[in-house]
């Protein structure tokens, strides 16, 4: 009977148990996969975007907003960054101070997995949990049988990508356990569009825009799909999003189109008008937003009433998507385990002693940008330290 077991073998789960093995605990992790990090290996585009150097409680949703900010506070993106150094792992930053890995992501699960077994977790996959009880101590039946800990770490993550093995396990396991769930949703996740809105036909094309959704503006990269609206402006907008509302999008942020178009006229600009924002975006995306019985005017002739609507059009477009793609397309789950129910210095579950929720399924999701692997690091840092700790300690 191990001291701890942890169930997940993700970014958290992992992290967790080598800093609970650490402080002088015998560790079990279980998951059900054939293998760990499934989702870190698919993360960045295979090279894993595993923190970003400016982390901060700001970039995190959660319905307690200062939750996350213990945690954060004492382990940070340099704690991280020093691990990956010491493992001789190259890495580069790019935009906003996200860092990846040069080559693969496969680097970060070999330094997660290594640094367990070099401080004695027992690592079991393939192990699938049919029970949970608590009498004292956890009793866990399971596919390989039967398991007993004094504080069990539920490291299971959220409900994105049930290709790879998501499930609800970790949000069932807390309601047995008498914890409240804030409603869950898909986030950082693409945007469909109702047939009036669609935009198949712009598929493939990127612009630099401003996005914002009931929540920050985003300026970034947005990319027009056969289905809606992805990249990363749209992606960070869609965690604050709420079905049935529009999204403020500005298609130039760089640009005052009303500016542009009433100096041009006073010029005696020929040209027409569509031709004239063609040189500011793509040409097929120019001539879709210009509203259609002023796109072949010519700049000269129109009216001032004219030039704004062009620059709405540009400026101010409030699609109300149809949707999104869900969790098989969303790259972290919004909501989770409710936070009041939980111990912001070690994870633990107020109500019930050496029970611990950490990363993913816990209700805070950070921003697009290495902060959810950050959140992981943190939250399985502030769970492991505690096992060095008497319960209620």
């Amino acid at each position: 009977m191990p001291d701890v077991i942890v169930i997940g073998a993700g970014a958290a789960g992992l992290f967790c148990a080598a800093t609970a093995a650490r402080c002088g605990r015998s560790v079990t992790v279980l998951d059900h996969n054939d293998r760990p990090g499934k989702k870190i290996l698919i993360s960045g585009g295979g090279r894993c975007n595993f923190t970003n150097r400016r982390v901060g409680p700001e970039h995190f949703l959660s319905h307690n907003p200062h939750f996350c900010r213990s945690a954060l506070a004492r382990f940070t993106p340099d704690d991280f960054i020093a691990l990956v150094e010491r493992a001789g792992i190259p890495y580069h930053e790019r935009d906003h101070g996200q860092l990846f890995c040069d080559d693969s992501a496969k680097r970060i699960v070999a330094l997660l997995t290594d640094t367990c077994r070099a401080a004695g977790v027992v690592q079991t996959y393939g192990c699938r949990i049919t029970g949970v009880r608590h009498d004292g101590r956890f009793h866990l039946d399971t596919s390989l049988g039967a398991y007993a800990c004094e504080r069990l770490v539920v490291a299971t993550g959220g409900l994105p990508l049930p290709t790879i093995g998501a499930s609800d396990f970790g949000l069932r396991l807390a309601q047995q356990f008498g914890l409240k769930l804030v409603p869950t949703a898909p986030a950082l996740v693409p945007f469909t569009l109702a047939p009036a809105d669609a935009c198949g036909d712009l598929s493939g094309i990127a612009v630099p825009a401003q996005v914002a959704a009931d929540g920050p503006a985003f300026r970034e990269n947005l990319l027009f799909t056969h289905g809606g609206l992805s990249g990363p402006a749209v992606l960070q907008a869609s965690s604050y999003w709420q079905p049935g509302t529009p999204v403020a999008i500005d298609l130039l942020p760089d640009l005052d189109v009303a500016d542009l178009l009433s100096t041009q006229r006073r010029s005696g600009d020929q040209r027409q008008t569509a031709t004239v924002i063609a040189q500011h975006l793509p040409k097929r995306l120019a001539q879709r937003r210009v509203p259609a019985h002023l796109a072949a005017r010519t700049v000269a002739s129109l009216a001032n009433a004219e030039v704004t609507a062009i620059a709405d059009a540009l400026h101010r477009w409030s699609p109300v998507p149809a949707g999104t793609e869900g969790y098989r397309k969303a790259e972290v789950m919004r909501g989770g385990v409710d936070t009041a129910g939980l111990s912001s210095k070690t994870m633990s579950a107020r109500n019930v002693p050496g029970l611990y929720f950490i990363g993913e399924v816990v209700d805070v999701t950070g921003w697009l940008g290495g902060f959810n692997f950050q959140w992981a690091w943190a939250s399985g840092h502030a769970a492991g330290l505690a096992m060095g700790e008497p319960l209620g300690g």
